[in-house]
């Protein structure tokens, strides 16, 4: 089984017994944003607060 499948197969049976099709998936995508920010910050794709709150207040507009 590759790692992508075991990671995904970890998330889905920690999920409780009970849990919806789409509570899985949200779990599942929230995984991914998780990872793909990790690997971001390892790499140095960061910005700084300040640009951050630039672009937060460009939306605002």
């Amino acid at each position: 089984m590759t790692a992508v499948k075991q990671k995904m197969k970890d998330v889905i049976e920690a999920q409780p017994e009970d849990a919806t099709y789409e509570e899985i998936l949200r779990e599942l995508a929230f995984e991914r944003m998780v990872e793909r920010g990790l690997a971001d910050s390892r790499n140095a794709h960061v910005i700084s607060n300040k640009q951050m709150e630039h672009r937060i207040r460009s939306w605002q507009k």
